[in-house]
């Protein structure tokens, strides 16, 4: 379809972008604000002479910067789910794309189209992922956030010895998405915050047993169990009796002894 935009002075085009620029006897220019898609195509410049008309044309190529318009949303999923991340845009040319993963960077985990698949996930592949549209006008880019979820493994725990008396600490680490409940126990028994003046202190990735005053009671086998929905992992600690020995140095007839 094509339509007049100008014959001489007079504006045809009900376009308000479309402008006259210039018209004498040497030059007859026109200006179009705000090129669009819908401007593409050939325009004709038609001068009546005195022998015969005469044309020239010239054919305009819009080009888009391109723009990511549908993008996954962030993930959560278990280890060893089959993942795909999907990216579309548009542009003119039409825009290059392609993932990498972004945070933390792994060279190794990236693909040159629209769609990065990931079989059996695992937990070192959490992170973010960056979609990239480009063309040889822009550049667009979008993230992705992954976050996969696995059950809980414990450090192996550490036996304590303690003083009567003195203040001991019985530690626990877990490992797991998302963060681990703690509970202890002492053999079949739980404990809970506050029984027999222990405190159960978590932060995190850790639980912390604390006995204020360590009685001879106290001494014994306790448990940590790390709990999430998707498992759970326990390790024992030991807590047992530190005594301080007494060293009295006798001197008898030239001879020291040390008794116990």
């Amino acid at each position: 379809i094509s339509s007049i935009l100008y014959a001489g002075e007079d504006k045809w085009s009900v376009d308000p972008r479309v402008s006259l620029v210039t018209l004498n006897q040497d030059e007859f220019t026109i200006k179009i604000e705000d090129v669009d898609l819908t401007d593409e195509g050939q325009y004709i410049c038609a001068v009546q002479t005195s022998s015969r008309p005469r044309t020239t044309s010239v054919h305009i190529i819009v080009q888009v910067p391109p723009k990511i318009l549908n993008l996954s949303k962030d993930l959560v999923v278990n280890e060893g789910s089959n993942v795909i991340l999907m990216c579309l845009a548009n542009g003119k040319p039409e825009p290059a794309i392609g993932w990498s993963m972004l945070s933390p960077s792994d060279d190794s985990l990236s693909s040159d189209s629209e769609i990065l698949e990931i079989p059996f996930i695992s937990r070192n592949r959490a992170g973010v992922y960056e979609c990239t549209a480009a063309n040889e006008i822009a550049v667009d880019t979008q993230t992705v956030e992954l976050t996969v979820n696995y059950p809980p493994s414990v450090s192996d725990g550490k036996d304590v010895g303690v003083t009567l008396g003195q203040r001991g600490v019985l530690q626990c680490e877990a490992d797991a998405v998302p963060e681990a409940d703690f509970e202890w126990y002492r053999d079949d028994r739980r404990i809970f915050n506050g029984f027999d003046g222990i405190e159960i202190e978590d932060a995190g990735a850790f639980s912390k047993l604390t006995f204020f005053n360590v009685s001879e009671a106290d001494y014994g086998n306790y448990t940590c169990v790390a709990i999430n929905k998707l498992g759970s992992a326990n390790t024992s600690i030991i807590l047992y009796g530190k005594f301080q020995w007494l060293l009295v140095s006798i001197l008898i007839s030239g001879f020291s002894f040390i008794c116990f």
